[in-house]
């Protein structure tokens, strides 16, 4: 669709993305059928059992130069029944939130459950969590981004892409993706919840051409965050005003020399190495994958066991302390509860270097009391919609910012030999977390304790616990910032999360780069 058809029909179109979309009509408030559902659950024989009533909306808004090639606006309703009966979990869900329905999905939970007896190896212990009689949350939104016209947000897209155009770039392609998830969830242990969770993500691609060589590059918008905010967070991230910037670097990496391959001090910039932390660090002190419960997306974990690793096991320097939390305002995990209404803690994972903790659920706590002495969740439980059962998903894991306020120049000035990494690129990772590649968007190679030019072709590897032993220098809290991913993916099937990791810059030190070049002359 070209500009002039868009603008031919957007006005129908703005009108109907504001209707919402038809919702079935309880037969009595939320709440009552919620409690409905718990009551006919218990009658059933289940001896716990909780409930999520779920309202997503959607919006994706996808272009390329002056034309929209995507535009959709989806919304799911429905609610699912978890129950343990005899130890079992049973689950079950439904489109229909009317009383009838309630009960007969209720049932069928709890005779899940009893079917699944047959292959219960140990009964579900639930760790206790504080009651909740009426909770409710909201993201800090200004803005509500579905309040926003469709035609001014292509307008912004297209402003973006014009100004890319101008920076050199042939192709560009630039998209904006908002999520609005309501929660209601009640369960037997007396919590009730409400949550209003959003959140968006603004994207833009400049790829430039050299049509004489036969090559191409291309740069996007790494250092732009998916965040749990609202349509302010869009114009504070200002892809007009950047675009422009992004296309000369694209420009840029087709004259840029390629690397040659050695050991090289690495400066690493957040919005690169949120994504190692991700991969290295948030993936393997996910619990269930440290017992060998979890093995899909990338495997199990190194960590393992437990009871060998928590308080022994040196991940890195004694500077390095590793977070996890569901409250950094604007992170893609913030939530006032999980999905087992658990209020969920700050925490630390890596505590001087050192694992301390795992990730972990309502379920999972009783595995881990002998060696933590813990007996409550850290509140990490979470399901994509109200059609999936819910478990343990990574909350935000963050690499805390060092004690002296140091910023990303004072890094760049300590280094004699080393390279500068900006923006998230392709990576790999072994199934046990332990051995990996990553790469980049723009790479600067450093001399003296300057940037000299830029670089092409770059790409580290190393194993996990040697790289984050190598770590030498960290930024402080002025330096410390969020990204993350709106597609974090686990389980079979498969569910997807939203996750935030922060990070000051850092450096470390002698690690391997390589050559991925097909051509380095």
């Amino acid at each position: 669709m070209d500009r002039r058809d868009f603008l031919q029909t957007g006005a129908a179109l703005a009108v109907a993305t504001k209707v919402p979309l038809r919702v079935p009509q309880a037969d009595s408030s939320v709440r009552d059928l919620c409690m409905r559902a718990l009551s006919t659950a218990k009658k059933a024989g289940a001896s716990y059992a909780d409930i999520r009533v779920g309202r997503t909306r959607l919006q994706s808004i996808g272009t390329r130069e002056q034309q929209i090639t995507n535009l959709s606006d989806g919304e799911t309703f429905g609610f699912g029944i978890r129950v343990l009966a005899q130890g079992a979990w049973g689950f079950a869900a439904s489109r229909d939130l009317t009383a009838a329905e309630i009960d007969r999905v209720a049932k069928l939970a709890v005779a899940q459950a009893m079917a699944n007896l047959r292959a219960l190896r140990r009964p579900v212990s639930l760790a206790p969590t504080p009651a909740v009689k009426d909770g409710r949350w909201r993201s800090p939104i200004e803005t509500d981004p579905f309040d926003v016209s469709v035609e001014d947000k292509v307008a912004l897209l297209l402003r973006a892409n014009a100004e890319a155009q101008k920076g050199g770039a042939r192709f560009v392609n630039s998209s904006l993706a908002f999520v609005r998830d309501q929660k209601t969830y009640a369960s037997t242990d007396d919590v009730f919840t409400v949550q209003d969770v959003y959140r968006c993500f603004p994207q833009l691609t400049a790829t430039a051409v050299d049509s004489t060589r036969g090559l191409f590059e291309a740069r996007n918008s790494a250092e732009v965050a998916p965040m749990g905010l609202g349509w302010e967070w869009v114009l504070k991230s200002d892809l007009p005003g950047n675009a422009g910037r992004w296309a000369q670097e694209a420009v840029q990496k087709l004259t840029a020399k390629s690397v040659e391959p050695g050991r090289y001090d690495l400066v690493l910039e957040p919005h690169h190495l949120w994504l190692t932390i991700h991969e290295s660090i948030a993936h393997p002190t996910e619990l269930d994958r440290a017992l060998g419960f979890e093995a899909n997306y990338a495997g199990t974990s190194f960590l393992a066991p437990p009871e060998q690793i928590l308080k022994k096991f040196r991940y890195g320097p004694e500077f390095m302390n590793i977070q996890g939390d569901r409250s950094q305002t604007g992170s893609l995990s913030a939530c006032g509860w999980d999905d087992d209404g658990v209020a969920p803690e700050t925490y630390l994972i890596i505590k001087n270097g050192i694992v301390v903790d795992y990730q972990t659920t309502r379920d999972q706590v009783a595995l881990l009391t002998p060696l933590t002495g813990r007996k409550t969740s850290h509140g990490t439980s979470y399901a994509e919609s109200w059609s999936d059962v819910q478990f343990q998903r990574m909350p935000n894991v963050s690499l805390l910012p060092g004690e002296r306020d140091l910023k990303l120049d004072d890094l760049i000035a300590a280094t004699d030999k080393g390279i500068l990494i900006s923006g998230r690129g392709s990576y790999s990772i072994d199934q046990q977390r332990y051995n990996f590649q990553f790469g980049g968007q723009v790479f600067y190679e450093i001399q003296g304790g300057k940037i000299i030019g830029m670089l092409k072709d770059v790409a580290y590897q190393s194993r996990t616990p040697d790289f984050w032993n190598a770590m030498d220098m960290i930024g402080g809290k002025s330096a410390y910032q969020m990204n993350g991913t709106f597609t974090d993916g686990k389980g079979q099937p498969g569910q997807v999360n939203a996750v935030s990791h922060g990070t000051p810059p850092a450096r470390f030190k002698n690690i391997n780069v390589i050559n991925t070049g097909r051509d380095r002359g």
